[in-house]
């Protein structure tokens, strides 16, 4: 019977007696460690079937446990990849469908889950995208440990600031698992390697130097193995639950797109999924039928006996380790084309078919075409009626999606662009269009996406050269891209060619009003232009857009005092000051407008604050003897002018 070995699988790992005798005892509850590799696509690991490459610790987790040979995520994005593998939700039903978009707390994960059950809980992320003070929050809910990155970039290096080699993230969860032997345990390990830019270390450079993004995931699992090795060591591995999976997969090409988050192919939705049981039960399983990586979270919470949430989306895979054949439903969505103007997609994958609902819908025959290259689509077809069908009724039983507005810092989106990512604010919001499928199919725009990515890519890299062509070359494709041309005039901006900046960045912003960023980036070229008062203009918008920016804060008190209105800059200046109150040169500014407004006195005090904090910094003395001459004290102006010249002189 097909639940009877579920159900002795139930029975073992919780320890209880199904002979109808009451175990005394309390329940054992397994260590729980879920490893996400981020961008694995399944045909590039060892024991998928891909022979190009060694992957010996996931061939290991296959043999010891039951392998899911067509699992699929339901997005093709980090954050909502994530955000539906620790919820078992749908990225339409836990909302999380941007950068910055928090997970709301009616959502509870499988940490906050396990925690009300008397486990230990830590995280530990590979990349800053997934770090919860910034990109991701709320997926820190339930966590003991999670671990964010340093909340400065101190460096131009993307490693330790960007993201985080599997070997360092691996050894921060050794560290925590020693501190913390006590059992049970639920540890999240996600390693970032495979996504790109592909920079695997040595020797994975040199063994797959002409596969770079293979060099990534056999790197990745090395890591993996010597974590595995180590939870032998402390005997932790025999008796505990261990979970490989992929968030999403990479394009690599394929069907034009070179990396991931625009399209619902295979390439970028079909994973690997690996679950390892106590005592190795089901070893050697494979499982051919259709999962998802949502059917995680259910799958865990009936091994452990755990009520499930009021709803949830997945489905448990326990019914498979008795030889249950039937596939799952599998549906996919992404809104990430929306982040440049084009519509979003929505899938679904059933038994030898996939359909894609988009401007231009899709309709594949898995067994004849796997590779998804001939589009059968027909209108009146049984297959897609019956899909539409699906996606309609998924619609109205979902949630409306979060259209809270995301508040991301600017260095924040700075880093977001430095992954290859675009954020909200970069181009067209979902909200501009009454009916976001309506838009432009990505089909038409993909080339633009992986020219946009290259140059953001490149100028992370200080490779400022390939970063103008390729925006250059995207403008040739369409000369209208908002995106590319606030893109190419930041980096102008950058090389100092000011007035060119200024057209672009101008052109950019005519597209995009609403676009704070594009408007600070506009006034400053403006400003070194000479051009005050269209700067002053730009500058003010994008307050008005976005009024928590120290930056513009800061820009546009400057440009008021060159335009001397000392009140609108002394305005501009103090809450400048609210923002960061420890930054020297708005503390500076800020006594130049009182200086000008004549409150030589309220200067003074700060200055002399100033003097004890910074007492190397020159111009510090040199508003301090301008605010002593104001109050007519001139011996003590002369001697904070002749303080302010020696230091000058000293640091020439």
């Amino acid at each position: 019977m097909r639940w009877v070995s579920a159900m002795a699988l139930l029975c073992a790992v919780s320890a209880n007696v199904c002979s109808g005798q009451i175990d005394q005892r309390k329940p054992t509850r397994p260590d729980i460690f879920l490893i996400t590799i981020d961008t694995l696509r399944s045909d590039h690991v060892h024991c998928y079937g891909y022979d190009r490459i060694q992957t010996p610790a996931l061939d290991r987790l296959a043999k010891d446990g039951v392998q899911f040979m067509q699992a699929f995520t339901p997005s093709p994005i980090t954050n909502s990849s994530h955000a539906s593998i620790l919820t078992g939700l749908m990225p339409s039903s836990h909302g999380v469908s941007d950068f910055g978009v928090p997970l709301s707390a009616d959502h509870s994960t499988l940490a906050e889950l396990l925690k009300s059950r008397g486990y230990s809980t830590a995280a530990f992320i590979g990349s800053i995208i997934l770090d919860s003070r910034t990109f991701a929050p709320g997926l820190n809910r339930g966590f003991d440990l999670y671990d964010n990155f340093t909340k400065s970039r101190k460096s131009k290096s993307r490693w330790n600031s960007l993201e985080r080699r599997a070997a360092t993230v691996a050894s921060h969860a050794e560290a925590w698992l020693d501190g913390h032997p006590k059992q049970p345990r639920f540890i999240w390990i996600h390693f970032y390697d495979p996504h790109d830019p592909y920079e695997p270390p040595t020797p994975f450079s040199q063994n797959y130097k002409d596969r770079p993004y293979d060099g990534e995931i056999a790197y990745a699992d090395s890591v993996l193995g010597t974590f595995l090795e180590y939870l032998s060591k402390h005997d932790s591995y025999q008796k505990s639950i261990v979970i490989a999976v992929g968030d999403h997969g990479e394009g690599l090409g394929e069907h034009s797109e070179e990396t991931h988050g625009i399209f619902l192919y295979d390439s970028t939705t079909h994973v690997p999924l690996i679950v390892k049981l106590p005592d190795h039960r089901n070893a050697r399983t494979v499982v051919d039928a259709q999962v998802s990586t949502l059917d995680i979270l259910p799958t865990m919470l009936d091994l452990l006996h755990v009520p499930r949430p009021e709803r949830i989306d997945g489905q448990s895979l326990l019914p498979y380790l008795d030889g249950d054949k039937k596939s799952h439903l599998v549906l996919g969505e992404t809104n990430y084309p929306q982040q440049f103007g084009w519509a979003p997609l929505r899938s679904v994958r059933t038994e030898g078919f996939k359909f894609i609902e988009a401007p231009r819908p899709e309709l594949y025959s898995l067994l004849a075409d796997p590779g998804e290259i001939q589009n059968i689509y027909a209108p009146w077809d049984s297959t897609v009626q019956k899909s539409r069908s699906i996606l309609s009724d998924w619609s109205r039983r979902s949630p409306p999606m979060n259209q809270a507005k995301v508040s991301v810092p600017e260095s924040t989106m700075d880093e977001l662009k430095a992954l290859g990512y675009f954020g909200r604010n970069d181009a067209v919001s979902s909200t501009s269009v009454p009916e976001p499928f309506m838009l432009p199919d990505p089909k038409d725009h993909i080339q633009e996406q992986n020219l946009l990515h290259k140059a953001m890519i490149a100028e992370e890299d200080g490779r400022s050269g390939e970063a103008r062509i390729a925006l250059e070359n995207l403008l040739r494709l369409n000369p209208d891209s908002s995106a590319a041309l606030g893109q190419l005039g930041e980096l102008e901006l950058n090389t100092g060619e000011d007035a060119k900046a200024a057209s672009h960045l101008n052109k950019a912003r005519a597209m995009q009003p609403n676009d704070a960023k594009l408007a600070l980036e506009a006034g400053r070229a403006l400003e070194r232009l000479g051009n005050l008062a269209g700067a002053s203009e730009a500058v003010e918008a994008s307050v008005k857009l976005s009024p928590a920016q120290f930056s513009a804060r800061l820009l546009l008190g400057q440009l008021y005092l060159k335009l001397k209105d000392a009140k609108a800059a002394e305005d501009q200046l103090q809450a400048a000051a609210l923002l960061q109150p420890q930054d020297l040169q708005v503390q500076l500014e800020l006594a130049k407008s009182q200086i000008a407004l004549g409150k030589f006195s309220e200067a003074l005090r700060n200055l002399l604050l100033l003097s004890r904090s910074e007492p190397n910094t020159s111009e510090v003395f040199e508003l301090l003897s301008s605010a002593y001459a104001g109050l007519s004290r001139a011996e003590e102006a002369e001697q904070a002018r002749r303080h302010a010249d020696s230091l000058r002189n000293n640091h020439r």
